[in-house]
């Protein structure tokens, strides 16, 4: 059954907004020492995922994000959550409840702890990583494994990329990076794609468009198959999140922004 099929993978409603590794320019070393302009603690931002194929076209879960101010280790870091979990109408045909964490150093907008905890129709994922870039490596639930230099998490390389400049790109840019994920480092990279309006469910944006490098797996074939939008203000909040996937089409798009640091100057209607 589609459906059934796409809930069983509905863990990548986080996984996109992860791959929404957005923004990153033309340098590894653009990963390396950035401050944070563009959020501020207490922002929320909760997406809704749809999953369309053929003239089924379903919104079957949410996936909200927040920010807190926390201390790890006398650290001060900004305490990124991400929970996202089906609709109780569809946790028949497969329940949903995972939790994302990323502790990221305020100083270096680098990660210092990431935490997978993932339940999904009764498939349990557990991960704490803990990642020492003097020493380059991470020290996860699984074992000691070396990272390169400036490594972002799922979640941190969201909020990083959110503090880039995208003002000097050319369309076709590609700007690459490396996350760790499931006890490996993969080397992505972002191609932007230019500006353009977005219309999604709360208003008309305009939006800064590009493609995420995914890693191929069960649900995506790899390549260039994704493409994300994020705010063109001050903030640069992810708005929508679309891609084909070996059965159909699956899109995240935000339904609920709270807390944003700067005025929504992007947003060109409000419905």
């Amino acid at each position: 059954m589609k459906i059934k099929f796409w809930l069983r993978k509905k863990q990548n409603i986080i996984t996109l907004f992860i791959i929404l590794s957005s923004g990153m320019c033309i340098s590894a070393g653009y990963f390396c020492g950035i401050k944070n302009t563009s959020f501020k603690v207490g922002e929320s931002i909760t997406f809704k995922g749809y999953y369309h194929w053929g003239s089924m076209n379903i919104g079957a879960g949410e996936a909200t994000f927040t920010t807190l101010l926390e201390n790890l280790n006398n650290k001060p870091v900004y305490h990124i959550i991400g929970e996202g979990k089906t609709y109780k109408k569809y946790d028949y045909f497969f329940k949903v409840r995972d939790k994302y964490e990323s502790y990221i150093d305020t100083t270096t907008m680098l990660p210092l702890k990431f935490v997978r905890n993932v339940n999904e129709g009764g498939y349990k994922i557990f991960n704490n990583v803990l990642f020492n870039h003097a020493a380059n490596n991470a020290v996860s639930t699984n074992g000691v494994f070396k990272i390169p230099d400036c490594t972002q998490d799922v979640l941190s390389s969201v909020y990083y990329a959110r503090n880039l400049n995208f003002n000097n790109l050319k369309i076709g840019d590609k700007i690459p990076f490396t996350m760790f994920i499931d006890d490996k480092s993969y080397p992505l990279y972002i191609k932007y794609m230019g500006r353009e309006q977005i219309s999604i469910g709360i208003g008309l944006f305009n939006a800064i468009k590009f493609k995420p490098l995914l890693v191929a797996g069960t649900m995506f074939k790899g390549g260039e198959q994704m493409t994300c939008w994020i705010t063109d203000d001050a903030n640069k909040i992810p708005l929508r999140i679309e891609s084909t996937i070996s059965v159909g089409d699956i899109r995240a798009d935000a339904i609920r922004i709270a807390n944003f640091r700067f005025p929504l100057t992007s947003m060109v209607k409000k419905y």
